[in-house]
């Protein structure tokens, strides 16, 4: 077969855009080169969601193992929370130092090397380096793997390969609590379910090898992904070089492409979406699902209507476009919440115990993902108490031993089992609430979830990509501890009917955000997403040019706007 001829156009900014790349690379191998890079993309999400979730399923044999109390079973949820944050911090300088391939190999082997002490921990402290030290790898190799895919994928399947990302986590969530449920009886079993991580991220170094370094090296050895449109942004000795700190100035509108970068993010975490799956099991006892089947369901239920929504969302991005399914899931996200509000006015929700209960930090959305999927849902925090975080916490027989007569909500109900009770005074109203979390979890999944690392993937220029990348992913990251320690606070202060349409009214602003700030980058190479942002930054200045020699006279117009056309400052 012939090889097609290879067309190569290049852009004003400097980036060479690719059309149909020859198609003879090693006898035909570019055909696999598709499934290789989607393949990077779906098992670097699956270990980054099993690594979050599995604490869930490991958190109670830990705590008989070692002793664990409340506070120290919180100090190991949370030490994964603070090394994916140092690595928010520190990851964007590697990934553009280095390169993202070289980025993403690196964390698999720091996630090997955290697996190992956290499958071999003899002590509490070797649970947590283990801990934090995973933690650094999926956050780093979230970051690259986006950022790779993103750069190596053409217009057209840009929007499906880095959904698969979120897809991924949320299988690898499924998948941790089905490995879970397996090993819960098998002794030593929780150094099993954290060794096991290696898998995903083994496999994922494989698939990383038969890929290219990045674009401008595919493009010198013709062996680009072929995606009808995958594109080369080499760097050009003529291109502009950028420091951290262009990110907060005018040029190149890099200040617009921040505020669109930290908005998206920042409504991703203040529309309290974690908060709210925290309620998910006492919403399913609410419907007469009993016992700990409720947890079971609000886990594995939830998370099979979030892969569903997941894979809705990445049949869509690349033809409704990322601002309508950014639109579309914000309003239903504010609509459903404050529904979840409305209805807890009528129906008081009420919590079990907490203290085995997987803290709010495992239901991260900070990452591409999603990243807010139902972590260790079960049992949820408890939102009616007056304790402060930083009083000593009672001890595991205190905090989960019931009242006298009352129902251990904790025990497995066995007759029958996962089965349904009669029907609730207001049974409506329950099965009303039911229904606006399902709905909740959908959009956020068919918005916020994927769509917010795809545009942020999309919107910097090559150079600082990894840095801007990071940079948002830190105020993910820092927002998320932010609203999982106010939450208790917050309900204290306001009630929980009151919280929920917080959520709802943040998720309204949200919507105005979406509409006035984020612009459409389906179907758009890199380099002309970039061209967008410029244009836009020109227009911008125009208007608030025009505005100010109105303001002045015609003779200041004359000065400012020669031949009619506005000139652009340096």
């Amino acid at each position: 077969m012939l090889p097609y001829t290879k067309q190569t156009k290049t852009s004003a900014v400097g980036c060479s855009v690719e059309g149909k790349i020859e198609e003879s690379w090693g006898g035909g191998r570019p055909s696999l080169l598709l499934p290789l890079c989607a393949s990077v993309s779906l098992l670097g999400g699956l270990t980054f969601g099993y690594e979050l979730a599995v604490i869930s399923g490991a958190l109670l044999p830990l705590q008989l193992d070692f002793g664990l109390s409340c506070s120290q079973q919180e100090l190991l949820v949370g030490s994964l929370l603070l090394g994916a944050l140092l690595a928010s911090l520190v990851g964007g300088c590697l990934i553009d130092r280095y390169g993202r391939k070289q980025a993403i190999l690196g964390s698999n082997l720091v996630l090997l090397a955290g697996s190992l002490s956290l499958g071999l921990a003899g002590s509490l402290a070797w649970l947590l380096l283990g801990r934090s030290v995973a933690g650094f790898a999926i956050s780093l190799s979230s970051m690259a793997c986006c950022i790779h895919v993103s750069e190596l994928a053409g217009p057209r399947q840009r929007g499906v390969l880095v959904s698969l990302y979120e897809a991924g986590i949320t299988v690898g969530v499924l998948l941790s609590y089905a490995l879970n449920y397996a090993l819960a009886g098998a002794p030593r079993g929780w150094r099993h379910m954290f060794g096991w991580a290696a898998a995903p991220a083994l496999l994922q170094s494989l698939s990383l090898l038969f890929l290219p370094a990045g674009t401008a090296g595919a493009a010198a050895r013709k062996d680009l992904i072929p995606l009808q449109g995958g594109e080369a942004t080499k760097l050009d000795p003529g291109r502009p070089r950028y420091a951290f700190v262009d990110l907060f100035r005018a040029r190149d509108n890099m200040r617009g492409r921040t505020v669109v970068g930290l908005g998206l993010v920042l409504f991703q975490q203040l529309t309290g979406q974690p908060n709210v799956l925290a309620y998910a099991s006492t919403i399913f006892r609410s419907v007469g699902f009993r016992g700990g089947s409720s947890a079971v369901l609000a886990s594995v239920g939830l998370g099979a209507v979030k892969v569903a929504a997941t894979l809705t969302a990445m049949g869509l991005v690349d033809r409704a476009g990322r601002r309508a399914l950014l639109l579309a899931g914000c309003a239903l996200m504010a609509l459903s919440v404050s529904g979840l509000g409305l209805v807890s006015f009528a129906v008081p929700l009420h919590s079990g115990p907490a203290c085995l209960a997987v803290p709010n930090a495992t239901r991260l959305s900070g990452l591409p993902g999603d990243s807010s999927l139902p972590r260790g849902l079960a049992p949820p925090l408890p939102p009616t108490t007056n304790q402060s975080p930083g009083r000593p916490v009672l001890s595991t027989s205190e905090r989960t031993r019931p009242p006298p007569g009352a129902e251990d909500p904790t025990a497995l109900s066995l007759t029958p089992p996962g089965g349904l009770s009669p029907a609730p005074e207001h049974a409506l109203l329950h099965w009303t609430a039911l229904v606006c979390m399902m709905v909740f979890v959908s959009a956020f999944s068919i918005g916020f979830g994927p769509v917010t690392w795809l545009v942020l993937s999309e919107i910097y220029p090559m150079e600082i990509r990894g840095r801007a990348f990071a940079f948002c992913n830190s105020f993910n990251w820092a927002t998320n501890l932010f609203i999982s320690l106010s939450f208790l606070d917050l309900i204290g202060a306001i009630g929980l009917s009151w919280t929920f349409l917080l959520y709802g009214l943040t998720a309204v602003f949200g919507l105005g955000f979406i509409y006035f700030f984020v612009p459409e980058t389906k179907g758009q190479s890199l380099a002309d997403i970039d061209q967008q942002f410029q244009k836009r930054w020109v227009i911008d200045s125009s208007i608030r040019q025009g505005m100010y020699c109105m303001c002045k006279g015609p003779e200041v117009s004359l000065r400012f706007h020669p031949g009619g056309m506005p000139r652009r400052s340096a």
